[in-house]
C-alpha cells in the first residue's frame, strides 16, 4: 500500500530535464522566452527579419539627422532675431584677429598691457579718420572737375549709342532720357521715403560699431582668460578636446581674415595704380571701395571695379571703361592663382567649389552680411575638424605625453 507522503523524484528526473532543455514557451510576468529579463524600452520592435540591418542603420541616422536639423535651424532663429549684437561680435573678433598680434608688440614695450592696448586701438582709429578725411578731401577737390567731366561723358555716351556698332537714333535715346527723367519725378516721394527709412540704419550701424569696439577691446586684453573661464564651466573630461577645438578655430578664423586683409590690400594697390595710369576721377575713394568689397569673396571686387568702370564710362568714354572692365578678370586671375594660394597658405585651404557653394548660400540666407561671413565660418569648422581628426600622442600605441 502506498504511502501518503510525496514519492523523491529519484535520480532519474534531472536526467529527463536535462533531455528536456529548457522551456521555449512564454513567460509568465512578460518576460523573455529564454528565461532571461525582458526587452529594453529602447530596443526596436522584432519585425521577423523583415528589415535588413542597412535600413535599420539608415533609420538611425535619419532620425538622428532631423533632430540635429531641427536644433540647427532652432539657433538660426534665434541668432536671425539677434543680428546686430552676432554680427557686432563678429566685427569684434575680426579687429581682434587684425590688432592682436600689434597689441602684443606694443605690450612688450608699454607696461601695464591694458595701456598697450589702448594705444593700439586709439591708433588704428586715428589711421581711420585719416583715410576718411583724406576720401573727403579728394572728393571735394575733385567735384568741380568731376561734375564738368560727368556731363561732358554723358553727351560723349550719347554719341556713342548714335554711332556704331548699335547706332540707335536721337530721338530714341532722348526718348529714353525722358522716360528716366518721368520715372525719377514719378517716384520721387517713394525714393525719398525709402531713403528717409534706411537712414534709420544709421543708428543701427552706429550702435553697431560702438558695441563691435566695445568687445574687441576686451577681446585684445584677455581674450585669452575669458575662454580659459568658458572651459571650465564644460565637463572636466571636455577640457583638453574644448580647448584644441578652441586654439583650432581661432587659428582658423585669424589666419583667414589676415590673409584676406592682405589679399584685399593687394588688390586695391592694383586697382588704385590701374586708375591713376588711366586718369579716372575718384582713383583713391575707387580704391578704398576695391579694398572693402574684396571682404567678400567672388563677388565683392567685381562690384566695385563695376562702379568704377561707370565712372570711367562717364568722364573718360567707353573706350577706358572697358580696359577698367579688363581689369575685373586680369586681377581675378591674379588674386586666384597667386595672392590666394601665397597668403592664403597658412590658413585653412578650401576648395574654389567649397568657397563658390558657401557665399551663394551665405547670400541667399542673410544677404551681404551672409556672403561676408559664411567663408570665415567654413574656415572655422573645417579647421576644428581637421584638428580633430588628428591623432594625438595619447591615442598612438607606444607614443608618450612628450612625442
Amino acid at each position: 500500500m502506498r504511502s501518503g507522503a510525496a514519492r523523491s523524484p529519484g535520480p532519474a528526473a534531472p536526467r529527463r530535464a536535462a533531455l528536456r532543455g529548457p522551456r521555449t514557451g512564454p513567460v509568465r510576468g512578460g518576460g523573455h522566452p529564454s528565461g532571461g529579463p525582458g526587452r529594453a524600452t529602447g530596443d526596436l520592435p522584432d519585425d521577423g527579419g523583415r528589415v535588413g540591418p542597412g535600413l535599420r542603420r539608415t533609420a538611425g541616422y535619419a532620425w538622428r539627422l532631423l533632430v540635429v536639423g531641427g536644433a540647427l535651424y532652432a539657433v538660426l532663429v534665434v541668432l536671425g532675431r539677434l543680428v546686430l549684437p552676432v554680427v557686432a561680435v563678429f566685427v569684434a573678433l575680426v579687429i581682434t584677429a587684425i590688432l592682436r598680434p600689434a597689441a602684443d608688440l606694443i605690450g612688450r614695450v608699454i607696461r601695464p598691457r591694458s595701456m598697450a592696448v589702448v594705444v593700439t586701438v586709439l591708433g588704428a582709429l586715428l589711421l581711420l579718420a585719416g583715410l576718411g578725411v583724406l576720401i573727403g578731401e579728394t572728393v571735394s577737390g575733385e567735384s568741380h572737375r568731376l561734375n564738368q567731366e560727368f556731363h561732358g561723358g554723358l553727351d560723349r555716351i550719347e554719341q556713342w549709342l548714335e554711332g556704331p556698332p548699335l547706332h540707335l537714333k536721337s530721338s530714341a535715346v532722348s526718348d529714353l532720357q525722358g522716360k528716366l527723367s518721368s520715372f525719377l519725378s514719378a517716384h520721387r516721394s517713394t525714393l525719398i521715403s525709402t531713403a528717409v527709412g534706411e537712414a534709420g540704419r544709421v543708428l543701427e550701424i552706429v550702435t553697431g560699431a560702438a558695441l563691435a569696439l566695445f568687445c574687441s577691446i576686451f577681446f585684445i586684453h584677455s581674450g585669452d582668460a575669458m575662454w580659459r573661464w568658458a572651459r571650465r564651466q564644460l565637463p572636466a573630461g571636455a577640457h583638453s578636446t574644448w580647448a584644441r577645438a578652441g586654439a583650432a578655430a581661432w587659428r582658423a578664423f585669424a589666419g583667414y581674415t589676415r590673409g584676406i586683409m592682405i589679399v584685399a590690400a593687394s588688390n586695391a594697390v592694383l586697382v588704385g595704380i590701374a586708375l591713376v595710369l588711366l586718369g579716372v576721377p575718384l582713383a583713391l575713394p575707387l580704391t578704398v571701395l576695391e579694398f572693402f568689397a574684396t571682404l567678400i569673396p567672388l563677388i565683392g571686387s567685381p562690384i566695385a571695379m563695376i562702379v568704377a568702370a561707370v565712372v570711367a564710362l562717364a568722364t573718360k568714354g567707353p573706350v577706358t571703361a572697358l580696359i577698367v572692365l579688363a581689369l575685373i578678370v586680369v586681377i581675378g586671375q591674379i588674386e586666384g592663382h597667386l595672392l590666394h594660394p601665397i597668403v592664403m597658405s597658412w590658413a585653412v585651404r578650401i576648395h574654389p567649389v567649397v568657397v563658390a557653394l558657401s557665399v551663394t548660400a551665405g547670400g541667399i540666407l542673410a544677404g551681404v552680411i551672409g556672403a561676408a561671413v559664411s567663408l570665415p565660418l567654413v574656415s572655422v569648422f573645417w579647421g576644428v575638424v581637421v584638428e580633430l581628426r588628428r591623432p594625438q600622442p595619447a591615442d598612438i600605441p607606444g607614443a608618450t605625453a612628450d612625442g
